[in-house]
């Protein structure tokens, strides 16, 4: 499905797209679908969202990047279905943490894809090998809790 649009700035770094109900009707997957995003040659992954009766994709400033564009600028898009399974690649040390701890890891395995990948980013995005440690010993104790991004 392709159509044209504008990348909406929403508040101080949120950018989306509106797409139209006729195109999220025609992807015939309800009115959430997993999507591949396709933008100036640029390809992610995502799930149409509805926000304020509206429904919109996100467009993170790393997708921004990828695709050349800015909030304010007219775009064309592509979606697609997207029917793969969706899988986070844990890095090998919160991997071998995970593989220490049975509730820990049990827990991430039952987690949805967004919400482990929420854990994932944030250990990767660790500057220092100590800050990336302590996190991958916060994740554990928060899985082993029981306690998701939320």
């Amino acid at each position: 499905m392709k159509f044209h649009a504008v990348l909406e700035s929403h508040g101080k770094s949120a950018t989306g797209i509106v797409v139209p109900a006729d195109v999220v009707e025609a992807l015939g997957s309800g009115k959430r679908p997993r999507v591949r995003v396709t933008i100036n040659g640029h390809t992610y992954r995502s799930t149409v969202a509805v926000m304020g009766g509206a429904f919109m994709i996100g467009v993170s400033a790393e997708n921004r990047a990828g695709a050349g564009i800015a909030a304010g600028d007219e775009i064309d898009v592509e979606l697609a279905l997207d029917s793969e399974p969706r899988e986070v690649t844990v890095p090998p040390d919160f991997a071998a943490a995970l593989e220490g701890d049975a509730p820990a890891k049990q827990f991430f395995g039952g987690l949805s894809y967004s919400q482990q990948r929420w854990f994932v980013e944030g250990i990767e995005s660790a500057k220092k090998p100590e800050t990336r440690q302590r996190r991958i010993e916060a994740a554990v104790e928060r899985l082993r809790s029981g306690r998701g991004q939320r």
